[in-house]
């Protein structure tokens, strides 16, 4: 086992050393911010009271844990740590003043990555002597819980650091996916139509934020709408997020911002959190019932369904992931019921094909644009599996 430094005590970091610690390393969790260091103490020895009650886990077990993890305010206790995982504030130049501060006091064999979601991991490692062993270690909240993590090697990082870092992973019973440095990597790239297209069909009136949500829960099969996931995450995340791919996309229309998820951040309606979103959280809120009519339903999921399925397509055809590690992102990442690439199997790629190239035609955006990729299989009548 080794000693595994985390930077951030937030959610995710918090998350991460719980996982850590539970796998049998030793822990420092590192923060600025006592009062932050604190409350992790805190909400961590109440997930183990929990654990402890519900037994799944026994009073040796969880007090062996907790003793695993020790707290520190200065960088220097981070020094004889064997892997780092950075999970702060979600801006490159800080992150990248962490990366250089880090690199100073850590040994020569030390890996040092960040648990970023959508920033550029070969722009961190840049800003490194050793780039070479500087790669993203991406989990998902809470992390203690989702079983997925993505691993991203940056252009500089050298094989052996990449394949160190995915075994250790996996020895804490995570199940991993490689994916190439590219805005999204998998999962925050692949899932922005469910957000984005959703969005899209309230604002031109197709349907309403309840109907919608309805239709992908109990025609599409999915755990949540994207109303509701999106109110779940927090507007200030996922409009962020969004924000972020666009742009680092050059652009590209596909992955455009809506007004309507703006104008909640700038109203402070952040969803779950602060009481109100796309929802109303408050208390004796009655929200609006959904339109359950099937045949709609099935249109809101089609709609939806193909817009995912072509960018997962794209992704395969860009090489950010082989098709199973794309399926078994989607499927362990954010609990879709099915990879998206058989679900294309199932239901047929020329008839994917075609709803996208009606949508392009309405449309006249390049948003709507069928990947080159599955133009190709069709012509070749092949599939993904």
């Amino acid at each position: 086992m080794t000693t595994v430094g985390i930077i951030g005590a937030g959610a995710m970091g918090s998350g991460i050393a719980q996982v850590a610690a539970k796998a049998g390393n030793e822990v420092v969790l590192f923060d600025t911010n006592i009062e932050a260091l604190e409350l992790s103490k805190t909400k961590l020895a109440k997930i183990l009271a929990r654990l402890l009650e519900k037994n799944r886990m026994t009073a040796l077990e969880t007090e062996a844990l907790k003793s695993r993890i020790s707290y520190a305010t200065r960088l220097e206790s981070l020094a004889d740590s064997g892997l780092i995982i950075e999970a702060i504030v979600e801006n490159l130049e800080i992150k990248k003043g962490v990366f250089t501060a880090l690199e100073t006091l850590v040994s020569e064999g030390c890996i040092m990555a960040s648990n970023t979601s959508s920033l550029s991991i070969t722009s961190i490692a840049a800003a490194c002597k050793k780039p070479e062993r500087v790669l993203g270690i991406h989990f998902f909240n809470p992390a203690p819980l989702m079983p997925l993590v993505e691993i991203i090697p940056a252009l500089q990082t050298h094989d052996s650091n990449a394949l160190k870092a995915r075994n250790i992973i996996d020895s804490w019973g995570k199940v991993t996916v490689v994916t190439k440095d590219t805005p999204g990597f998998i999962v925050n790239r692949l899932a922005r139509p469910f957000y984005g297209e959703a969005i899209r069909m309230l604002e031109e009136g197709v349907a309403s934020i309840a109907t919608i949500d309805w239709a992908m829960k109990e025609i599409g099969g999915f755990r949540m709408g994207p109303f509701e996931l999106t109110d779940y995450i927090g507007h200030d995340v996922n409009y962020v997020v969004t924000e972020t791919v666009f742009k680092a996309f050059f652009y590209d229309p596909r992955y455009k911002p809506s007004f309507s998820q703006k104008r909640l951040l700038e109203a402070g309606r952040l969803g779950r959190k602060s009481g109100h979103g796309f929802y109303d959280y408050s208390e004796n809120a009655v929200n609006p019932s959904p339109n359950t009519n099937r045949e709609l339903g099935g249109k809101i999921v089609k709609r939806i369904l193909v817009m995912l399925i072509n960018e997962a397509v794209d992704a395969l055809f860009l090489n950010i992931a082989s098709a199973k590690e794309l399926d078994l992102a989607m499927t362990k990442g954010v609990n879709y019921p099915k990879g998206l690439l058989a679900w294309a199997d199932e239901i047929g790629l020329e008839l994917i094909l075609n709803q996208l190239e009606e949508l392009y035609a309405n449309y006249g955006e390049d948003r709507y644009r069928p990947s080159p990729l599955l133009r190709k299989m069709v012509r070749k009548q092949q599939s993904f599996f």
